[in-house]
């Protein structure tokens, strides 16, 4: 079977457990033609309907240029009522440029992605998968050759295992057992080069992300208590924020709250995101990597913040499954590699040194 056609079958056996009848979007670029092909024939394999939706790469910038007011603080009533009448969705990153928006107004997808609230419940509320096909342009964010990225991508999927499938069971099972030793635990302490804050988890659910959403995964997180996050963090691995680059993100927070914030790129990007709304300025999730098939940053927060040895954050919305309470209409993942110096504790137990998991 094709690299294509497994990662077909592993997103409707094991991410989306398709069953017939069923009607599922597939939403991605026209980069990803062969991957949307192979997940069209798995559907109807299945008994399913598979509803295609390829959009030529780029579109975004134009979206931007040529949007009006309507556009950019509503959305098509027929939009709403796909995505409440799919039964699932999955949708492939497959961008021709990383950096395609780096010269819109920040602004503008902020409006748009505050506008798109009840499209993104809507979905969410429903059996859903984000994936990542490789194309040109995330092998050179990723500062890779085309075949190396696309077999970074394969091994960070599992699809280099004979069973991926079985491979992803297994990390689900590892998962658990860290799952399980936090699920009493009340603060945790982060600490690294410019580095110490404090969360309150207490209560709170933990979650054991093992690719039936995220493809590929490999993390257990939850959402801190609102109000909790107290000190400061660096961010030292570069994120995107809605196509344009940010890095080294500062972030202090009291009582919660982002009082104070840089970044040595793209500030701009991060004072625009802050003000998206309330929410904005509050964490949503505290995530920590497992997926040792992903051993470097690549540009991609799909990929990166699944990377064994690190922490990430969220801004922004929080998960009502682990009993978060934030509203937001962002949810923007900033990632610390731990594996250079650093440590997480949990109630005063060094849970992670260095990258590594402790115990």
């Amino acid at each position: 079977m094709s690299v294509a056609g497994k990662h077909a079958a592993l997103i409707c056996d094991w991410c989306l457990e398709v069953t017939p009848g069923q009607q599922v979007l597939v939403e991605t670029t026209t980069l990803a033609q062969e991957v949307a092909v192979a997940l069209h024939n798995a559907l109807l394999d299945r008994g399913a309907w598979p509803l295609l939706r390829l959009s030529p790469a780029g579109l975004q910038a134009d979206f931007y240029g040529h949007a009006k007011d309507r556009h950019l603080d509503g959305f098509a009533p027929l939009e709403l009522t796909e995505h409440e009448s799919a039964d699932a969705s999955v949708r492939i990153i497959a961008p021709a440029n990383t950096n395609e928006l780096a010269g819109i107004d920040p602004a503008l997808p902020a409006r748009f992605a505050t506008a798109r609230t009840a499209l993104r419940e809507a979905s969410m509320a429903r059996r859903w998968s984000l994936s990542i096909w490789p194309t040109a342009a995330l092998a050179q964010q990723a500062r890779m050759g085309e075949r190396d990225y696309a077999e970074f991508v394969r091994r960070a999927l599992f699809l280099d295992q004979p069973e991926p499938i079985e491979a992803w069971r297994s990390l689900s099972e590892r998962q658990a057992s860290i799952v399980d030793r936090l699920s009493t635990v009340r603060e945790v302490r982060i600490e690294s080069d410019r580095t110490d804050l404090r969360l309150d988890v207490a209560g709170r659910t933990w979650i054991n992300s093992d690719g039936r959403r995220n493809m590929p995964s490999g993390e257990v997180f939850t959402s801190p208590l609102e109000r909790s996050a107290t000190g400061q963090i660096y961010f030292d691995v570069p994120s995107t924020n809605r196509g344009a680059d940010v890095s080294g993100v500062e972030l202090t927070f009291r009582d919660g709250e982002v009082v104070s914030a840089r970044a040595d790129l793209g500030d701009e990007r991060l004072q625009a995101a802050l003000a998206t709304d309330d929410g904005a300025r509050r964490l949503g999730e505290l995530g920590i990597g497992t997926n040792s098939g992903i051993d470097r940053a690549t540009g991609s927060t799909l990929l990166d913040e699944k990377i064994a040895g690190t922490i990430h954050l969220a801004l922004g919305r929080s998960y009502p499954e682990a009993g978060g309470e934030n509203g937001s209409a962002i949810h923007w993942d900033l990632i610390c590699d731990l594996r250079g110096g650093g440590r997480v504790s949990v109630d005063g137990e060094v849970l992670i040194e260095d990258g590594a998991l402790v115990g």
